[in-house]
């Protein structure tokens, strides 16, 4: 059975919310509230992936230690500037 959309938004903010860094629970709950309700499913799709990456690695990501891999450039990019604001 599919997943309703309602649950996946809430475990997709859980997720946002339980990460391993302080720093990356910030800046994606952030994110994820401000963003994730407006995603499609490829969106969704592409963001629930990059939640199965490091942290240490989405935070060097985030704050442009390193060069986010595709398919990732453009949501890391996005998040970075959500974490600017």
């Amino acid at each position: 059975m599919a997943e309703l959309l309602e649950h996946r938004l809430k475990r997709l903010k859980m997720r946002s919310m339980r990460r391993g860094i302080k720093e990356m629970d910030i800046i994606l709950t952030a994110y994820a509230d401000r963003n994730l309700q407006d995603m499609d499913g490829a969106g969704l799709d592409l963001y629930e992936a990059m939640l199965h990456e490091n942290d240490q690695d989405l935070y060097q990501w985030v704050t442009g230690q390193v060069q986010a891999p595709d398919p990732y450039g453009a949501l890391i990019a996005d998040i970075a500037q959500t974490f600017q604001k």
